[in-house]
């Protein structure tokens, strides 16, 4: 062989060598560094990251240090973009409970259900008499095998028995526990069972023996009722770093930093959550992809070749109560694909296989662009594709705004929203691959220099339900003022057909009055395919009602 080319071929083969070199040490201080962010952020000196709480602030204090140290820019001039919103409901400290003259402690012995009435009433009942104008007295449990019934739907009882004793014109009504069950009912700040128009209280099985059981066969008992049930406001903290490259369009990259807390909202899927008092940490979901933002935005920045779009990282909170950081962001800095480019999410990155390599990619159906970009950033994963761009992560508020995502996802396990999910289970070689795999994805987008086109996805089905049509609309679950918000209408379907638009309150579907999702969805099951009716709604507070041909889901 010419001793030139043996000469080029080992100049070649060290500088391979060299770049591997650089590379595998490249990648470990970038390990080093997202452990070190994960770790903080799933100790238990943040109590699990819980919107509104001091852990919350804590988190947002360590991220907005992160970029002032990697000497990242706030958006806007600020980092922190606050945000209220409406979680769930709560019992208004003027409500009082009074039974045979005696005032009853709200919540320790008496409390009014989540979708009962504010309203004041007074009025005598009487051991099963159902009289139109009596507050009516029902047992919730009708034996003690029922009592010991773990899985009795006791909210969803109540509430089909309120509404039957509103109809036949009862004023109120009284439920109680006569048998002392371990799983009696708890007032549900997240119910999503419709108000009613007549008050509603569940008297606990004490203050039954102690007001009513000895009382009630002598006579009438006495009650007044002075019921409030007001909505629940919760504030949350987003925060944003800028790199501004004076360029036309704007890449935002995202990651939630809220968790569970104690798992206090419901969401957990710890069996003995209501029991016991532990600290959901959240390692995974989601400071795996909170650090793996930060370090992106780093990259992002030390990359000088980057500079065909300005680069927005956005750490969203109200994520786990139902994306609310991001929907506010959105909606309060208006953005839309007039001004971004595309929005990359990354939820839940943190837990390779290192067996599978597998790794979601969300919304690849959301523009044209993605399947290429996907391919020519090349991958040493097995790809998961769903092209939707509709999901339970932040990416969703985003692709309604009508704009192209991708969101990043190593897949769910068995520490799931359960404490659990800590530091130390994080695989993270394993996150800096998937860290290596946006970075190339970022790159090859800033090299096309090319506003992606947005596609409009299907949105996933609602998942196993009564009824068989669909309007085609994806309804805002967090919205809670009466009514069904619409947060995206689907092209061709019934809902785009008859007119309806995004930002529009469904209220009546032909005769059946919607007052949430819970009466939406059961109105829906009273249609089939083909079915003609009306749908009234609300559009900048004017009420409309427009015609409508129901299809099937």
């Amino acid at each position: 062989m010419n001793t030139r080319i043996i000469s080029i071929v080992l100049v070649s083969t060290i500088l391979l060598q060299n770049l591997a070199f650089a590379k595998k040490k490249e990648d470990k201080k970038l390990a080093k560094q997202i452990r070190t962010d994960i770790t903080y952020l799933a100790s238990d000196d943040l109590e699990g990251r819980r919107t509104s709480t001091d852990g919350e602030r804590k988190a947002a204090d360590y991220i907005e240090k992160r970029y002032k140290e990697m000497g990242i820019n706030p958006y806007n001039g600020k980092y922190r973009y606050p945000f209220q919103f409406v979680y769930g409901k709560e019992i208004a400290k003027s409500t009082q409970i009074r039974i045979n003259n005696v005032d009853v402690k709200v919540s320790d012995e008496a409390f009014p259900m989540p979708f009962s009435a504010t309203k004041n009433i007074k009025g005598t009942s009487l051991k099963d008499v159902m009289e139109q104008g009596n507050i009516w007295l029902i047992a919730l449990y009708t034996d003690e095998e029922q009592a010991k019934n773990p899985h009795f739907e006791w909210e969803k009882f109540m509430s089909e028995k309120a509404k039957d004793a509103e109809s036949k014109g009862a004023s109120g009504v009284l439920f109680y526990d006569s048998y002392g069950s371990k799983y009696s009912p708890v007032f549900n700040t997240t119910s999503d069972y419709d108000q009613i128009g007549i008050p509603v209280v569940f008297v606990k099985h004490d203050t039954y023996n102690k007001l009513i059981k000895n009382t009630i066969d002598k006579g009438a008992i006495s009650i007044n009722l002075n019921i409030e049930i007001n909505k629940a406001e919760r504030n949350g903290t987003n925060l944003a770093a800028y790199i501004d490259n004076k360029a036309k369009y704007t890449v935002i990259l995202g990651a939630h930093y809220d968790h569970l807390g104690y798992g206090q909202d419901g969401n957990s899927l710890y069996a003995n959550a209501k029991k016991e008092h532990q600290i959901h940490h959240g390692a995974d979901d989601n400071a795996s992809g909170t650090a793996a933002l930060l370090s992106e935005a780093l990259r992002i920045k030390n990359n000088k070749k980057l500079h065909n779009f300005n680069y927005l990282f956005v750490n969203f909170s109200g994520e786990e109560l139902g994306l609310y950081g991001s929907k506010a962001f959105v909606k309060d800095q208006k953005l839309d694909s007039v001004k971004i480019a595309y929005m990359i999410n990354m939820d839940m990155v943190g837990r390779l296989n290192d067996s599978t390599h597998s790794l979601t990619l969300g919304g690849v159906g959301t523009s044209p662009s993605w399947p290429q970009v996907v391919d020519m950033a090349g991958s040493d994963f097995k790809l998961t594709i769903d092209s939707t761009g509709v999901g339970p992560s932040d990416h969703t508020s985003f692709n309604n705004a009508g704009i192209p995502v991708l969101f990043f996802f190593t897949g769910s396990h068995k520490d799931y929203h359960k404490p659990s999910d800590q530091a130390d289970l994080i695989n993270y070689p394993g996150e800096v691959k998937v860290l290596n795999y946006v970075n190339n994805v970022v790159i090859k987008m800033d090299e096309q220099n090319r506003k992606p086109k947005y596609l409009v996805t299907k949105a996933p089905s609602m998942g196993k339900s009564s009824f068989k049509v669909t309007l085609g609309i994806m309804p805002d679950y967090t919205f809670q003022d009466g009514g069904v918000r619409i947060d995206g209408v689907s092209d061709g379907r019934p809902a785009s057909k008859a007119g309806l638009l995004t930002g529009d309150i469904i209220i009546q579907l032909g005769d059946y009055k919607i007052q949430g999702i819970h009466a939406y969805m059961d109105a829906l099951g009273k249609f089939s395919s083909g079915d003609k009716t009306n749908v009234t709604i609300t559009r900048g507070g004017k009420e409309m009602v427009l015609p409508i041909e129901l299809a099937e889901k």
